[in-house]
C-alpha cells in the first residue's frame, strides 16, 4: 500500500470507528491507530488533517452528498462506505490540495480494501457525480467555515 493510502486508511478507520461508536474519541483513536501502524510524521499529519478536516463537517458534507447524489440515500450507505466518500468529498471540494482524479482514485482503493464487492463501483459513480458540482459545492462549503468562523468570533 502506498503511504498516503495508509494515511487515508488510518483516517478512513478513525472516522469510522467514530462514526459508529459516538463516545470514542477521534483524537484518542488516530492515537492509538498511528501506534499501532506508525507513520512518517508527515503523513501521520496528513491523516490527522483529514479526520480533523471531515468531522466538523460531516452533517454539510453529508447534505451535500445527499444533494447531488441522490440516488443513494445517506442512511442505506453503509458506514464504511460513507467515510469513504467523505473523504474524497472533502479532499477534493474542500482541502483541494488532492487533484480531483487522484481522489477518486484513492477512494476507489479504499473500497477495494475495506468495502463490499460492489463498494469500488459504487463508491465511483458517487464521486463521479459529484465531481460534476466541484465548484458549486467548493463555494458552499467554503461559505460555510466562514460563516461558522464568524459565529465563533
Amino acid at each position: 500500500m502506498k503511504p498516503r493510502t495508509r494515511a487515508r486508511a488510518i483516517a478512513l478507520q478513525v472516522l469510522y470507528e467514530t462514526d459508529i461508536a459516538n463516545n470514542h474519541l477521534p483524537g484518542d483513536v488516530l492515537k492509538i491507530r498511528l501506534e499501532e501502524i506508525p507513520l512518517a510524521d508527515d503523513l501521520a499529519e496528513f491523516a490527522r488533517q483529514i479526520v480533523f478536516g471531515v468531522l466538523p463537517l460531516t452533517q454539510d458534507l453529508d447534505q451535500l452528498i445527499a444533494k447531488y447524489a441522490p440516488d443513494w440515500p445517506l442512511d442505506q450507505i453503509a458506514a464504511i462506505d460513507r467515510n469513504i466518500l467523505r473523504i474524497a468529498f472533502w479532499e477534493f471540494a474542500v482541502s483541494r490540495e488532492t487533484p480531483v482524479k487522484v481522489a477518486i482514485n484513492e477512494a476507489v482503493e479504499l473500497a477495494k480494501l475495506y468495502g463490499s464487492d460492489s463498494a469500488p463501483r459504487f463508491v465511483n459513480g458517487v464521486l463521479g457525480t459529484l465531481v460534476e458540482h466541484e465548484h458549486e459545492i467548493h463555494q458552499i462549503i467554503k461559505n460555510r467555515i466562514a460563516l461558522d468562523a464568524k459565529l465563533e468570533s
